[in-house]
């Protein structure tokens, strides 16, 4: 079934301002042809096709997210069973094991404007509102799933879902700022760890957080069983509309965040010891990477901040997304569960109580899109 979502027969003011600006916008025009293609084979779920299109005109982050996820998910290899409306998607690997996902979004109570301006600062509180908007959303899910309030039908009761690993996906739609995020609120909730000072530093524990009723909401919730049901948390910063626009190619300016990793051999040869430390290189006039490099057992760690026009910008539908695993879960995840070049994977050393980081060289971690500069 084939579904041009930008089709409306709704009334104007029904319409969510980020589909209107996303659908009239010349420079947006490209995404529409991006975002027709990830939703393919969603409209099969039965009955759902046209709540399906109603909800993205209407409420759009929640749809937009499910529709990156869909077309991640099939480039995974996953078959994905439509005939089952929730949890939002039964996967099943070439070995014919299930795995169910939910999909959710921590929204705003305002709407952020779609563009992003570079030069806005975060707020000083924005890392625990981020923290407390995502610590929210598992929470409602995992009540959810073992039926707790709200009188709907738990998602452990499910047949389909029994036994299977549950996994929560989720993405910050709460902040125009959520996509530079990176992963520190995140982070904070699932392990309960501080951004890192330094590479040589290891990261502060965190045990909670006040919301505005000052009441402590606790974090770590991965460090121990307290949500042994959720197996993993998939997490991105990159699957919003900047996902879309970059694909497209009509970004006017791109800032990217990549990890790097690589032997202190490779490292050597392509980069010399001249790289050890904080560094510029100026690409080109329109190109600029601002680097770190350090040592790391046998290998050379650190980062890369790309700033770069568009046309200098390339990037997979995969890039940004990260795997968060519950040491606790009752039906883990396995290691190579979606995996890909790409995606990032995170674990938690109990012993120790640090996070352990598995990644490839030049994985992305966040990236924002400007479609045009003022």
């Amino acid at each position: 079934m084939s579904i041009n979502l930008f089709e409306t027969t709704l009334d104007e003011d029904k319409l969510h301002p980020y589909f209107k600006e996303i659908k009239n916008a010349p420079e947006y025009a490209e995404t529409h042809i991006v975002i027709n293609e990830w939703s393919e084979g969603v409209f099969e779920r039965r009955g759902e096709a046209a709540k399906f299109v109603n909800e993205f005109q209407t409420s759009f982050n929640s749809t937009f997210w499910e529709i990156y996820l869909n077309k991640a998910f099939k480039m995974l290899e996953f078959k994905i069973d439509y005939t089952k409306a929730s949890p939002d998607f039964n996967l099943q690997d070439k070995y014919k094991r299930n795995i169910s996902v939910e999909a959710v979004t921590s929204n705003p109570s305002l709407l952020p404007a779609l563009k992003l301006d570079m030069s806005t600062m975060p707020a000083a509180n924005f890392l625990n509102d981020a923290t407390l908007k995502l610590s929210g959303k598992i929470r409602d899910k995992h009540q959810l799933y073992l039926g707790v309030g709200k009188g709907k039908q738990s998602y452990s009761s499910l047949e389909h879902v029994k036994g299977n690993p549950f996994v929560l996906a989720i993405a910050p739609f709460d902040s125009k700022l959520s996509q530079s995020q990176n992963n520190i609120a995140m982070n904070r909730v699932l392990y309960g760890l501080e951004p890192p000072i330094s590479y040589s530093e290891p990261q502060a524990a965190v045990a909670s957080v006040r919301n505005k009723n000052g009441k402590d909401i606790d974090l770590g919730i991965f460090t121990n069983d307290s949500y042994k049901e959720i197996s993993a948390v998939i997490f991105s910063t990159t699957g919003t509309f900047g996902k879309a626009v970059a694909l497209a190619g009509t970004a006017s300016f791109v800032k990217t965040t990549r990890l790097r990793k690589m032997r202190i051999d490779e490292f050597l040869a392509n980069e010399g010891l001249e790289k050890i430390g904080r560094t510029r290189t100026k690409v080109s006039e329109t190109y600029d990477i601002f680097s770190e490099r350090f040592y790391s057992g046998i290998d050379v760690c650190g980062h890369d901040v790309h700033l770069c026009s568009g046309s200098d910008h390339k990037e997979t539908h995969l890039d940004g997304l990260q795997v968060y695993h519950n040491p606790y879960a009752i039906h883990p995840l396995l290691e190579n569960d979606f995996s890909a070049q790409e995606i990032v994977h995170y674990f938690y050393d109990i012993e120790n109580k640090a996070m352990i980081t598995k990644y490839n060289d030049n994985a992305m971690v966040s990236r924002n899109t400007v479609s045009s500069v003022a």
